[in-house]
């Protein structure tokens, strides 16, 4: 079905002339940036594999309908990059992160390629797609999205094309409202986010009279969201909907709220951490697009359709930063199309603004910002001698300060830590005769633990008893020694984290802990604690359950 505004309202293309082969230059750009990432990935791995990266690896290694904090796409396609690439993975860099990680480049250029044919459809213009293209794979946040597999890239693929689909449809492809059903459905298996795609799409119809006729399309999108909530809820049916209470407490619907003077703060923060994400200069651009495209100011149902996925939702994620905190990368989706008006509003004050001078010098300096920064996160030793030079001395109240302005120091030294557990589970084992129960005080330790521990072992988390952490998913594999205690009892514990007096009467006898620096170059980076308890006897109390805390 077409949504034709009258006469003069449909959008001018930005280039009546586009240049030639802007096509291929995307195209080109988007293979490029792919190839170099996957080159990067395989031939000069600066990282180790991420606590959360790993800890998906982990369910990859239990294929489920579902799991505790997320659905099971992840999961599946890192079992599936695993079974296809880990053996080559471990032949030529020594572990399987290359493989784990082969999925987030393919997404990368996806989502590239979905934003260049999504600008293309709604401003006609050649020239300001491939800049969308270009200057998208240059914010640091989007690179780092190609190279850590998390659960963004194939939510954010799911949502971009979702939209590119819907732009089809409203054009008369009535085909493309399954295909965006299908974008829906498998991107609710990614982040549950992906729920405010087709409540976007609503509001877009509600407040766009020329588009009423796409109510029928609205009903197939709800029926992807109800065919690609059916596995979670399945799963949820089985483990008492411990997802359902997880969320409400992530949003701040039940748990800890901000309250007092944290409401005070949680917007401003918010702004900070977009500003950080978008280098400031874009997420200016975003919200003067915001209102320079207003639906009321704005004819065009493309444009308005790009409104709609952005702006509300972005303005309800700043809102919800009131009730309690989010993550920086929360607001993501709503910059598929906010980056697009953004680059439309930024080409057009460039071609026919006031200062298009003071404007290029800008973008020019936040993209050279960019590109160090890209590659600051590529190749981090090349600057954290520089770093460390301005921050204090390490001191045993401080071992690593450099994490202060490094964040690129969490992904180091996972696989030396691994490595020196393998060494004392050696000793322990030949001490003891039987091995030691491998375990991390927090929910996202034991995933990296086992995926470099030689032979990957069982490894489980007592974060509930010690008091220290939430609930995970590694409280529904069975057995484990919170649940199961009876089936662990006398065995020797070798715990990665700081424990707490709740946890020392577990155990017959604790030896005084030991202290693992990971350093490159002389610079600690990263430093644990790691404990050896001997005979496990089981607890004497656990916390209620209580999802998400």
């Amino acid at each position: 079905m077409t949504c034709a505004d009258p006469a003069g309202s449909e959008s001018k293309s930005l280039d009546p002339s586009p240049p030639p082969r802007t096509d291929t230059l995307a195209a080109g750009w988007i293979l490029l940036s792919t190839l170099l990432t996957v080159l990067y990935q395989w031939c000069i791995p600066a990282h180790d594999v991420s606590p959360d990266e790993a800890h998906y690896w982990d369910w990859s290694r239990h294929l489920d309908w579902s799991y505790y904090s997320k659905g099971p796409l992840v999961a599946w396609l890192m079992g599936a990059a695993d079974w296809a690439l880990g053996d080559w993975s471990v032949a030529w860099t020594g572990d399987r992160a290359a493989a784990i990680r082969f999925p987030a480049a393919l997404c990368h250029a996806a989502v590239l390629a979905g934003c260049y044919i999504l600008t293309r459809r709604v401003f006609h213009s050649s020239r300001l797609a491939l800049w969308v293209v270009l200057l998208s794979s240059m914010i640091p946040l989007v690179r780092i999205g190609a190279l850590l597999m998390t659960i963004d890239p194939p939510f954010l693929v799911c949502w971009c094309w979702a939209l590119v689909l819907v732009v089809y449809a409203l054009e008369g492809r009535r085909w493309a409202w399954w295909g965006a059903a299908g974008c829906v459905a498998l991107g609710i298996l990614a982040k549950y986010t992906m729920l405010l795609f087709p409540a976007a799409i609503t509001l877009f119809v509600l407040c766009h009279r020329r588009c009423s006729t796409a109510w029928r399309g609205l009903a197939i999108l709800y029926l992807g969201v109800f065919v690609g909530a059916l596995p979670i809820l399945y799963w949820n049916a089985q483990h008492d909907w411990v997802t359902f209470r997880h969320v409400l407490s992530q949003v701040g619907v039940t748990g800890q709220q901000l309250s007092g003077r944290g409401k005070l703060i949680g917007l401003p923060l918010f702004l900070l951490g977009q500003l950080g994400t978008l280098f400031g200069l874009w997420l200016l651009a975003f919200l003067a697009a915001a209102w320079s495209f207003r639906p009321w100011h704005c004819l065009d149902y493309r444009v308005q359709l790009l409104w709609w996925t952005s702006v509300p939702l972005w303005l309800f994620f700043a809102a919800a930063s009131l009730i309690k905190p989010g993550q920086p990368n929360w607001p993501g989706p709503t910059y598929i199309a906010g980056f697009i008006l953004a680059l439309a509003w930024f080409y057009d004050q460039l071609t026919r603004g006031p200062f298009p001078r003071l404007l290029a010098t800008l973008a020019a300096g936040n993209l050279t910002i960019g590109v160090a920064v890209i590659l600051m996160l590529h190749f981090p030793n090349t600057y954290r001698s520089i770093l460390a030079r301005w921050l204090p001395p390490p001191s045993p109240e401080q071992p690593t300060p450099i994490r202060k302005l490094d964040p690129t120091a969490r992904l180091a030294g996972w696989k030396s830590l691994a490595a020196y557990l393998d060494h004392l589970r050696e000793q322990i084992t030949q001490r003891n005769g039987q091995a030691p129960i491998l375990c991390g005080t927090y929910w996202n330790q034991p995933g990296i633990l086992r995926f470099y521990c030689q032979g990957h072992p069982e490894t489980y988390t007592i974060g509930i008893p010690n008091r220290s952490d939430r609930h995970s998913q590694y409280d529904f594999w069975r057995p484990n020694p919170v649940s199961d205690p009876d089936l662990f009892r006398g065995r020797t514990f070798l715990i990665v984290g700081d424990i707490s007096p709740h946890l020392l009467p577990a155990f017959e006898a604790v030896e005084p802990p030991l202290r693992f620096t990971h350093c490159e170059h002389g610079i600690p980076l990263q430093s644990w604690t790691i404990w050896i308890a001997h005979g496990f006897r089981g607890w004497e109390q656990l916390p209620p359950f209580q999802a998400g805390y």
